[in-house]
């Protein structure tokens, strides 16, 4: 059965989601309060699954979606998992393009000297939709000058 993310209000994004065979008895990703940016994603692994020290996994989330053309989603880390226990993604953040259709999968790394477990329906990420503007490159033979020029990585200093 196809549902929407959002209420049916006529201001927020409709979101088509289909719900996985793996994800029989998960929540569908919503908002935790009334003004967070992204939903919640949640672990649709058999039991459980470890992430070694120092290692990475791909942690399906049991869900595809139909995102609508011009939009992204952008599958970010929990600060939570972060903080509490050096969990993060490897590709932070992740996007999910509007004609992709299959399962969402968060790339987790494990950052601390411990093993971490992730058991069935932990929260492990979340997703925040935003609207992208497509690019028409021209070429030139010379970008407009700015104060700042070509300095990078660290030309203004650490202080």
């Amino acid at each position: 059965m196809l549902s929407t993310f959002f209420k049916t209000m006529s201001d927020h994004l409709k979101v088509e989601i289909k719900p996985l065979q793996n994800a029989e008895g998960l929540p569908l990703p919503h908002y935790q309060t009334e003004h967070a940016a992204g939903v919640d994603l949640y672990a649709a692994v058999e039991s459980e699954a470890v992430i070694m020290a120092g290692a990475w996994k791909l942690i399906p989330a049991g869900i595809a979606v139909a995102i609508p053309e011009g939009y992204e989603g952008q599958v970010r880390p929990r600060s939570g998992l972060a903080l509490k226990h050096g969990i993060g993604m490897l590709n932070a953040p992740g996007t999910i393009d509007a004609d992709y259709r299959g399962e969402i999968g968060i790339l987790l790394f494990n950052f601390s000297d411990k093993p971490f477990t992730i058991r069935r329906g932990d929260r492990i990420a979340q997703m925040v939709f935003a609207k992208l503007e497509k690019a028409e490159f021209q070429q030139v033979d010379q970008l407009s000058d700015t104060t700042r020029g070509d300095g990078g990585f660290g030309h203004t200093g650490v202080k």
